[in-house]
């Protein structure tokens, strides 16, 4: 009999074990949101009428599945990876039907391909969800997630969550310098322009932290510049067009000293600047330190560079996706966005400022 209820108490005692250690786990998983453009867009626009898509191959060649699923990739971009590093489950896009249910503690991707800053950016691709319609969302996805957890653990998930947040270059690439003599640009010289957008995508932050995360990690553009499709018509030489690189090296340390003032704002470190210009610049300067074969061309594409017109099946396809820096004319590989991972997690002040994310998860 003694023996009999030592093996039940053991057994008990084995069960509180597992709950707990599943309970530890549930504890540890913060709640992810994305918001923002194609760069962490991961299938949102594939449930709209817009041109703007990755849903048909070659994109997902490299994901799991080895099928499209509306990511602006070969495989996994930035946030994927960001969710894996963590040890977390990838969220699903915001309007995809499986975000119901325990899904919804998980977090939720609000991006959308071919927005920016502003409102007017991107009106080619017709609809796709602006910011302000992305954080509209986000409200909406905290009712539904209050009304399956209660207002209390629904704030206490949101507080304590992630939020990731990339905007900012097709408010240059898709709207300033989309055409000659565009509107913008008639409206403001660049040396304008760039504060003007700086000054709405601080309203745009601020919206943010009035809706509850205290842990934003906001990317700056990338060497405008210096993608395929830029080069194929700027460059003669493989050279970067210097007008969309004099956008990045103006927007970029603009962004940063905007995040610092809202910083000492809220007297607390919300808002995380990560450095994905200087990133893709330690790319495009030296490939081959990073193992890739060339940072000009596109693995996907047609034309110089392989920087003309969409990825589609019929463009021309490299066989190592991990020999190249971009995806397509516009987008990074699956190996670039993982490079970029790295030095958000762990990389130096020059990289991630005013800490990394592994800092960050080490405090919190």
């Amino acid at each position: 009999m003694a023996k009999l209820v030592n093996t039940w108490s053991g057994l008990a005692i084995f069960c509180l074990i597992l709950l707990l250690k599943g309970l530890i786990v549930q504890v540890e998983s913060k709640a992810f949101f994305v918001f923002g453009d194609s760069l962490v867009d991961n299938g949102n626009n594939n449930y709209l009428a817009t041109t703007a898509r990755a849903d048909s191959p070659p994109y997902g060649i490299d994901y799991p599945s080895h099928r499209p699923t509306g990511r602006f990739s070969n495989g996994l971009n930035i946030p994927d990876i960001i969710s894996e590093r963590m040890g977390w489950e990838a969220t699903l896009p915001y309007l995809s039907p499986e975000v119901r249910g325990r899904n919804l503690l998980v977090g939720a991707n609000f991006a959308s391909a071919g927005v920016g800053v502003l409102n007017d950016t991107g009106y080619q691709f017709a609809n796709i969800i602006r910011i302000y319609q992305q954080l509209d969302y986000f409200e909406e996805y905290q009712q539904r997630l209050r009304g399956q957890i209660g207002k209390e653990q629904a704030h206490k998930r949101v507080k304590e969550s992630l939020v990731l947040i990339t905007l900012g270059g097709n408010d240059f690439v898709n709207n300033y310098y989309l055409v000659p003599y565009s509107a913008r640009s008639q409206e403001y010289p660049l040396q304008r322009y760039v504060p003007f957008v700086i000054s709405e995508y601080k309203k745009v932050l601020q919206r943010i932290y009035k809706l509850g995360p205290r842990r934003v990690l906001v990317t700056g553009t990338g060497p405008l510049g210096c993608v395929p499709a830029e080069l194929a018509q700027h460059s003669r030489r493989g050279e970067c067009a210097k007008e969309l690189q004099q956008a990045a090296s103006l927007f970029n340390p603009q962004l940063v000293q905007m995040l610092r003032q809202l910083n000492h704002e809220y007297g607390k470190d919300v808002f995380i600047a990560a450095n994905t210009n200087q990133m893709h610049m330690d790319f495009i300067s030296n490939p081959r330190h990073f193992g890739f074969k060339t940072s000009k061309e596109a693995c996907c594409g047609q034309g110089p560079y392989n920087g003309l017109g969409l990825c589609t099946p019929l463009s021309n396809l490299c066989s190592d996706r991990n020999s190249y820096v971009f995806w397509d004319p516009f987008h990074p590989t699956e190996k670039a966005n993982r490079l970029i991972v790295q030095q958000i997690l762990t990389g130096s002040k020059a990289y991630v400022y005013p800490m990394n994310l592994s800092t960050i998860m080490a405090m919190d």
